[in-house]
């Protein structure tokens, strides 16, 4: 009983991170499950990186629109990124942070184009920012924001008529 109570920290430790990971792994499958339902139902709103719009005859309407999101690590995620600071590689733990955040942005920015009857985005961009944690060298829980925008297109009525008639 006595070595319990002369290594309750570790002891302690450990359980609060196999209850880190355990908690992590299943919240980030319920947001995965999450995204993939919603990618199907916004899946014909099409979203390209392309400058310019495809050719099309008629005029288009047009509208900025953006989804945001901010995604924070958990401390699991925050040990094993610690550990492969030691040793050096590629930090996985945060590489599924971004991934989430990316598709949960571009499902954002399509929730706000379908609102608006828009059915194409153009020219979609990316911007990330690290807003917290031990990332940028501060102290606290590693946070993400990203966001995703671009030009919403739907066709307008036409302006003019088909044929011109004297």
């Amino acid at each position: 009983m006595e070595l319990l109570f002369q290594y309750f920290e570790i002891v302690l430790t450990l359980i609060l991170l196999a209850v880190g990971f355990f908690a992590g792994r299943f919240l980030e499958a319920r947001h995965y499950a999450s995204i993939r339902a919603r990618e199907k139902q916004y899946r014909k709103i099409l979203a390209f990186s392309a400058r310019y719009p495809p050719n099309m005859v008629e005029p288009q309407d047009t509208r900025l629109v953006c989804g945001t999101v901010v995604i924070s690590s958990d401390y699991f995620k925050q040990f094993v990124a610690g550990l492969r600071n030691f040793i050096g590689g590629r930090f996985r733990s945060y590489e599924s942070l971004f991934d989430r955040a990316r598709r949960e942005a571009i499902l954002r920015m399509k929730m706000d184009a379908h609102k608006n009857g828009y059915a194409l985005i153009i020219n979609v961009k990316f911007v990330s920012t690290s807003i917290g944690g031990n990332v940028t060298g501060q102290q606290g829980m590693p946070c993400f924001e990203i966001c995703a925008y671009g030009t919403a297109m739907r066709p307008q009525k036409a302006r003019f008529p088909d044929k011109l008639t004297d």
